[in-house]
């Protein structure tokens, strides 16, 4: 199939972006990369009066590293965090996170806003990004204002965006000698969308500790017991017995095979951590 008619308009202000997405009073949809909206404009499932192509503004370009955060523009690419053309991110968990996006096409066009606007369940930023505790800002012709990564997403394809908003930039933390991290994703073959998947946070020195699993079919699910007890006991906390309860108790609806992907997930990324090790992981009764 191909889109339905359109009206197309490229802005190079992020001003006039939002002054145009305030006419359209919903009509009018804002695309980057275009490698979520494309498709589903091609497929009619998105029918937008139209389309304000964002991709030359500048501001939304650029990585500013403060002392205790990272702040990257929400037109960065995931490729270009892959590799590591932004010096605050090099060795930063986006890196190798960015790099597992899709394929290599789709990460050269495919921007970390518009993943997030986007807002399909099992992609990768909607759940790394509650676990690393970033917040994501938003603005629009009313004022900026700043949410939660965690409570950005309301639904399948659903966010907290109004209308008239853009997000515009993601606040992460730095990457500390304290942090400890993993993220791990079930796909049928490389570059497809994850079955199943999940992140872990750990940073002592800060007093954070997430764990969070993707690709549920709405929200991420912050897992907020099992975090703080991995946090407090370590491996001791986080046997199999112990992680495939906490994703049955998350996904209660879920069938047997759904409740063994998430916990292997749960597993790879703790031993990604180093909270357990991989015969620990392997000799553990399923």
């Amino acid at each position: 199939m191909k889109a339905a008619s359109f009206g197309y308009m490229s802005v190079l202000e992020l001003d006039e972006a939002l002054q145009a997405l305030a006419r359209g009073e919903g009509a009018a949809k804002a695309m980057s990369g275009g490698q979520s909206l494309g498709p589903m404009l091609n497929l009619r499932l998105a029918r937008p009066q139209q389309v304000i192509d964002i991709a030359g503004l500048p501001m939304l370009r650029q990585v500013k590293a403060g002392p205790d955060d990272i702040e990257i523009g929400a037109g960065v690419t995931h490729s270009e965090i892959e590799d590591g053309r932004h010096a605050p991110l090099v060795g930063h968990p986006m890196q190798g996170v960015a790099a597992g996006i899709a394929y290599r096409a789709v990460r050269n066009r495919g921007t970390v806003g518009g993943s997030l606007a986007h807002a399909d369940p099992a992609a990768d930023w909607v759940v790394v990004l509650p676990a690393l505790g970033a917040r994501i800002k938003l603005r629009s012709p009313r004022g900026e204002r700043t949410v939660e990564a965690a409570g950005f997403m309301l639904g399948a394809y659903t966010t907290v965006l109004e209308p008239d908003e853009l997000v515009t930039a993601v606040v992460v933390p730095r990457h500390s000698p304290t942090t400890r991290w993993g993220y791990h994703k079930l796909c049928r073959k490389p570059g497809e969308f994850a079955e199943a998947s999940a992140a872990i946070y750990l940073d002592e020195a800060a007093s954070a500790s997430r764990i969070v699993l993707g690709a549920v079919d709405g929200p991420p699910l912050l897992l907020n017991q099992l975090a703080t007890a991995v946090a407090r006991d370590g491996a001791s906390a986080a046997s199999r017995p112990q992680l495939r309860a906490a994703v049955a108790a998350a996904l209660p609806d879920r069938d047997p095979i759904d409740l063994k992907m998430f916990t292997a997930c749960l597993e790879r990324a703790l031993e990604q951590a180093g909270v357990i090790a991989r015969a620990q992981a392997t000799g553990a009764p399923s």
